[in-house]
Formats: structure tokens, sequence, C-alpha cells
């Protein structure tokens, strides 16, 4: 199987971060779909990830348009991931960039955290 084509918006300081941390952690911006994809498996191994995503309601701005491919696995477990958050909040829209967002923020904090 072929990759699959994501796109997702972004607020520019969380695009800026995010290239920023990429840099930090070795990965070059063609790596970039490689670091969002291990952050959404992270996320999604969270028991509480769509608690997570509601909480991602709160950003604004979203002025960046970004773009990945990932594999077609993660891509079904994402569809399956924003069912879940459609049934837990089902006033919530844009739920796959909310989620994309969402494991963008909790790789950066994770990794805040460990490093202090």
């Amino acid at each position: 199987m072929s990759k699959v084509k994501v796109t997702f918006v972004l607020p520019e300081p969380l695009q800026k971060d995010l290239r920023e941390r990429m840099l930090r952690d070795g990965y070059d911006l063609k790596g970039k779909s490689r670091w969002v994809s291990e952050a959404v498996g992270m996320l999604l191994e969270t028991n509480d990830y769509s608690d997570l995503v509601k909480l991602n309601d709160e950003m604004s701005g979203f002025d960046k348009l970004e773009s990945i491919v990932i594999d077609p696995n993660l891509k079904i477990r994402i569809n399956e991931a924003a069912l879940t958050v459609r049934k837990k909040y089902p006033v919530i829209e844009g739920v796959q960039s909310r989620i994309m967002r969402t494991a963008i923020v909790q790789r950066l904090l994770r990794f805040e955290r460990f490093s202090n």
C-alpha cells in the first residue's frame, strides 16, 4: 500500500515549535511526516486521548497549512479515533486536524517534561 497524504492546520507558533523540535530531535524537514506520525501513534496509545483532543478546543489562529504522508494503517487509526472523539463530543468539528495538533502538542509537552 502506498502512503496517504494528510493535511491539517496549525497556529504559526505551534508550527515554529514543531520545526524547532524536529531539528533538535535529529529529524530534517523531510522527516516531518515520521515525527508527526510517531506523535500521533503516541497520542492514540493514551487512554484519555479524546479528552486531550477536546482540550485542544482552546487553540486558535489556524493560519498555517501542513501536509504529511503517513502509513495507511495510521490513517485508519486516525479515522477510528475521530469517530471515538465525535461519539464522546458530538459538536466538535475538524476532528482530524485536532487529533494532529493534539499529537504534536503532547509530544512537545512530554519532551519538555522529561528534559527539565
